[in-house]
């Protein structure tokens, strides 16, 4: 009888783009290819950690599409844009993976998973494998100047992107004999694509059920809002002001001028690109989702970026069907 080679993904970053990681499990397992072994650096860490706990790809697209992402993105600490040291703060970003992953370490998870991050002093990476789920993938997607460094130890870490965008030597050395690489990281094209889908969000949200740990996790965004309620009062009227001074006063700026964190974060992808070829053509299988057209932080077209991942991967279907037979 001959044995089945043990297959490992490795899913990239991406911010919103990650979420294309959904659908790419969702069709694997629709043709019943197992995951043996995942390593996720950023958002795919995130997808990453929730996949391997329960094995449930529709489960997961259903709870990424109930919730309302634009809420998400008002959870921003005004105090900590002040100090400069992230938009973002950790406690809460801690608060929202609790409610999605729950509270976890590595030896309970289904699959074996890897994370990667990077310490933010010396630009080493760390991989890591066991102790908490959560903080390994808190410290995973923080992004510099979007999300605070992550406490771990001695260390300070960062986003594993900006060391190891697409962790398939990490894969290989956890034992996967057939290597799959799931690039999510692109430059978004903005344009009318991304003004239609925008409005078609609006008139048609994605449908979804509702299930308990997805009003977990709505019952949570909405607490973390009441509690910075002054906070976000504040924000919203600083920044009606400094819209109001920079679109119509002398040398007004054009409205469809990108903003600072969509700046920030094209830039972050685009010094990730040679480091992304490289490991992509060590992989055995390639799956190139077409997120292109999704900006950074268009959490709200989920359903368009895992269709996509979904659609990629029954292309390469195929391809590596052969692969894995061979492999045997």
């Amino acid at each position: 009888m001959r044995k089945t080679p043990k297959v490992g993904l490795a899913l990239s970053g991406g911010a919103a783009r990650g979420l294309a990681h959904i659908g790419v499990l969702k069709a694997l397992e629709e043709e019943s290819i197992p995951v043996d072994m995942i390593a996720g650096t950023s958002a795919g860490a995130l997808v990453g950690a929730c996949y391997a706990k329960e094995r449930k790809a529709t489960a997961l697209e259903e709870l990424a599409l109930g919730i309302d992402w634009k809420k998400m993105a008002r959870l921003v600490d005004l105090n900590l844009i002040l100090l400069w040291k992230g938009f973002v703060q950790g406690q809460k970003v801690k608060s929202f993976l609790s409610s999605l992953i729950g509270d976890i370490e590595f030896k309970d998870l289904e699959i074996p998973l890897a994370v990667v991050a990077a310490d933010v002093q010396s630009m080493e990476e760390i991989i890591i494998s066991e102790g908490s789920v959560i903080e390994a993938a808190r410290a995973s997607i923080s992004m510099p100047a979007i999300l605070t460094p992550v406490k771990w130890g001695d260390r300070f870490l960062i986003d594993g992107g900006v060391v190891n965008p697409i962790p398939v030597d990490v894969v290989r050395s956890m034992g996967a004999e057939v290597t799959i690489a799931v690039n999510t990281v692109a430059i978004a094209q903005q344009g009318e694509g991304e003004k239609l889908a925008e409005r078609e969000a609006k008139i048609k949200p994605s449908p979804h059920l509702e299930n308990k740990q997805l009003a977990a996790v709505k019952g949570k965004i909405d607490s973390l809002l009441r509690g910075n309620k002054d906070k976000l009062k504040i924000f919203d009227e600083l920044s009606h002001i400094a819209k109001t001074k920079i679109y119509t006063g002398k040398g007004k700026i054009d409205p469809q001028t990108p903003n600072i964190f969509d700046v920030l974060v094209q830039s972050f992808h685009a010094m990730q690109y040679e480091k992304i070829r490289l490991a992509t053509k060590s992989a055995d299988i390639v799956i190139n989702p077409d997120v292109s057209r999704i900006g950074t932080f268009g959490f709200y077209r989920g359903e368009e970026a895992i269709s996509q991942g979904y659609k990629a991967t029954k292309a390469i279907l195929p391809k590596l069907q052969e692969k894995i037979r061979l492999s045997q």
